[in-house]
């Protein structure tokens, strides 16, 4: 059975601040975006067209009108935010490119960079490099006068790469999507350590003959990024809450592209839980339902871990009685990481916060919160 958002639920989605767009205020992604935009654009000699759609979206564009399979995981509730049976807040800016090739011009040649960025909308878990509403940017090069080639994405790759992160070194591992062909994803290498920036291909030639174009005259590239992890990986930004905080040493850093100027964070505290819940919960489901307990006091989450999940047949019998467990059920233990960016906290709070996610989380009869 599927849960939709509730009414607060959606509101507050569709009300939260768009790091990406000067309508909401300025802020450094901006900068990285243009910058993005700027080089493939001149690079090129094309036109950079920016699409800036509504994050609800119908469920076909989000996935049957990309190739998405029924069987796609990501359908499931648990990972993906509907609002009705056929409406959804997208999970990726890709949820565009559906309704931009419909309404292409059929007579008029074009050879267009489009860029699609904003919020998007997942189940996700909660750290340092992790939100449930991060955001994205598409990067698709259409053209019907152009015959588009897997040396122009390659080519693609590299100016990217260097607008982000100036000389890093970077690769290319195969990925499948199903929007492309020859898709890839790209990594960059961090001091020791391959990350991965973007993913991206050539478009899929079912993408212009389900919109009604020809795909022998039309072509196009594809790529995705996160400029979340984008703008933090430019800056050395080590977590992702900094780049919403208010604090004023923060956020006049978020301003700018120069590199992150550390700022003293406050102790952190420290909380574990263990409780029962379904067989099937994992850290996606963790983190939005950690989320949902504290709403605005998630800010104050620096990481929520799964440590250990054990299904009732692999629980001693002690244990299954004690806790009360039905089959179907698992008990999880939960480390719960707590540190305000801008203010300290204290022991109470912390344990109301604690308690609060018990309550919200726990699926069994007996109740074993410790005071600390």
């Amino acid at each position: 059975m599927t849960t939709y958002l509730s009414a607060n639920e959606l509101h507050d989605a569709l009300t939260l601040r768009d790091l990406s767009d000067p309508a909401h205020g300025p802020h450094a992604m901006q900068e990285l975006l243009g910058q993005c935009t700027s080089v493939l654009a001149h690079g090129w000699g094309v036109p950079a067209r920016m699409v800036r759609d509504s994050p609800l979206v119908s469920v076909t564009d989000n996935y049957d009108n990309l190739g998405f399979a029924p069987s796609t995981v990501t359908r499931d509730q648990r990972y993906s935010r509907y609002v009705s049976p056929s409406v959804m807040l997208r999970s990726h800016t890709s949820a565009s490119v559906p309704s931009l090739l419909r309404n292409l011009p059929r007579s008029i040649s074009m050879d267009d960079l489009v860029v699609m960025p904003g919020l998007v909308y997942r189940r996700d878990a909660i750290d340092r490099t992790h939100v449930g509403t991060p955001h994205q940017v598409d990067l698709w090069r259409i053209s019907s006068s152009t015959a588009l080639t897997p040396d122009d994405l390659e080519s693609m790759v590299a100016v990217l790469v260097d607008a982000v992160l100036p000389g890093a070194k970077w690769r290319t591992v195969p990925a499948v999507h199903p929007y492309t062909t020859k898709g890839m994803q790209v990594d960059v290498l961090v001091g020791s350590e391959w990350l991965e920036l973007a993913e991206c291909g050539m478009m899929a030639p079912r993408l212009f003959t389900d919109a009604g174009l020809d795909p022998e005259r039309w072509s196009g590239l594809a790529l995705g990024m996160g400029l979340d992890r984008a703008l933090m990986l430019r800056k050395g930004i080590p977590d992702i809450r900094l780049l919403r905080a208010r604090d004023q040493r923060i956020g006049s850093q978020m301003l700018h592209l120069e590199p992150w100027q550390p700022v003293s964070l406050l102790p952190s505290i420290r909380r574990d839980i263990s409780i029962v819940v379904p067989k099937s919960f994992d850290e996606e489901v963790l983190g939005d339902e950690v989320r949902r307990a504290l709403g605005t006091r998630s800010d104050d989450l620096e990481s929520v871990e799964l440590l250990g999940l054990t299904d009732y047949e692999d629980l001693p019998e002690a244990a299954r009685e004690r806790l009360q467990l039905d089959p179907g059920q698992a008990n999880a233990l939960v480390r719960i990481t707590l540190r305000p960016i801008e203010r300290t906290l204290t022991a109470l709070e912390a344990n109301l916060m604690r308690d609060d996610i018990y309550r919200a989380l726990h699926r069994g009869s007996v109740m074993e919160l410790i005071a600390e």
